[in-house]
């Protein structure tokens, strides 16, 4: 009697289930009331994930895009812009949550091929003290960028530049730590050390925990005790108080303290599909330096992408395919998740 193959979620990073030791940790965790300021398990968390990247404070929220709309909307206000990539998260992908609720225009400026924003262009952007234009108060970045690790030169002269020009910065680190290990792999250092190193060139800096950490949910925001203190505010009226949210914190203190080091594997694992699928004629692959791997299709392999997609789900390799073929590698993905994806596309090309 056959048995059928478990599914290979290959979506996002986000898809994945909490270990056994994650699921005692929250089991074991103490509760209290985040409202009130008494969740034992959350502030530890705070508490922790503030030390370790030299902030002063953290809020725990539900999402990343609530932990962004935190962040923007405390550094500025009604008739302020922010400088921001096109194709930066808290831009496109979070429904225009800053200007909907906090008036603050966005300024997208294209990407470089290597994520970064030109620096001239990011200047030149910079509007003038006059009443004809919105107030350019803060920079976002991304950290990775679609899997891809800014450069830390880059990220250094692209803070330093808006810090010179008066101007707030903010890091979406979704993927923070993502980054600091391929940093840490460039350097020969620690990726702890190296997400530091990131989150100090910065006011502000968003983490997820959902993503590569492999917590089901939760991000948190990192600035001063004044920023904070506006965050707070800014989360209550977004509905972010969680009550007995350390159940949720417990799982995020996990991953920090066990899912850190452990992410090289993710890119080990992304790079062992993207050299498979390079091999593929029509399909055109980039490089991953973390864990994301992106996929451009040519030629008759295009013409079938629709179809490419379906076969993948119904032989349970499960991706997506918004406006390139991705595949994301994570901790409830191993080797033989990856082979047998390569395996169900070469098939699918065959037929």
């Amino acid at each position: 009697m056959s048995t059928t193959p478990a599914t290979v979620d290959l979506r996002s990073d986000t898809v994945t289930q909490p270990t056994p030791a994650m699921r005692a940790a929250m089991d074991a965790a103490p509760l209290g009331d985040d409202v009130f300021g008494t969740d034992p398990s959350v502030n530890a968390l705070q508490e922790k994930i503030a030390a370790m990247l030299g902030f002063e404070a953290a809020l725990f929220v539900p999402t990343g895009t609530q932990s962004n709309l935190c962040a923007i909307l405390s550094h500025c206000g009604r008739g302020d812009e922010y400088i921001v990539g096109q194709m930066a998260h808290c831009y496109r992908w979070e429904g225009g949550g800053a200007a909907v609720f906090g008036s603050v225009q966005p300024q997208p400026l294209d990407h470089a091929p290597d994520g970064s924003i030109p620096l001239a262009h990011i200047e030149a952007a910079i509007k003038p003290d006059d009443a004809h234009f919105a107030r350019t108060k803060m920079l976002a970045l991304e950290n990775t960028l679609g899997g891809k690790l800014l450069p830390f030169d880059y990220v250094q002269a692209a803070t330093g530049l808006a810090k010179s020009k008066g101007l707030q910065r903010h890091l979406d680190g979704a993927r923070l730590f993502n980054a600091a290990v391929a940093q840490a792999a460039n350097t020969g250092g620690d990726a702890r050390a190296e997400a530091r190193r990131i989150a100090q060139c910065f006011d502000s800096v968003s983490v997820c925990f959902s993503k590569g950490l492999g917590a089901p949910i939760g991000s948190a925001l990192c600035g001063s005790r004044e920023f904070i203190s506006r965050a707070h505010r800014i989360r209550k009226m977004a509905g972010g108080g969680m009550r007995q949210a350390g159940l949720l914190a417990a799982a995020a203190s996990h991953a920090l303290d066990h899912h850190i080091d452990r992410l090289s594997e993710d890119h080990a694992l992304a790079k062992r599909l993207a050299d498979g699928l390079a091999g593929i004629e029509g399909f055109v692959v980039e490089p991953p330096q973390t864990n994301i791997v992106f996929v451009d299709l040519e030629g008759a392999a295009k013409a079938r992408s629709a179809e490419l997609l379906a076969h993948l789900a119904a032989n349970g390799i499960l991706a997506t395919g918004l406006y390139k073929l991705r595949f994301v590698t994570h901790l409830d993905v191993d080797t033989a998740g990856v082979d047998r994806a390569l395996t169900v596309v070469r098939q699918f090309l065959n037929t």
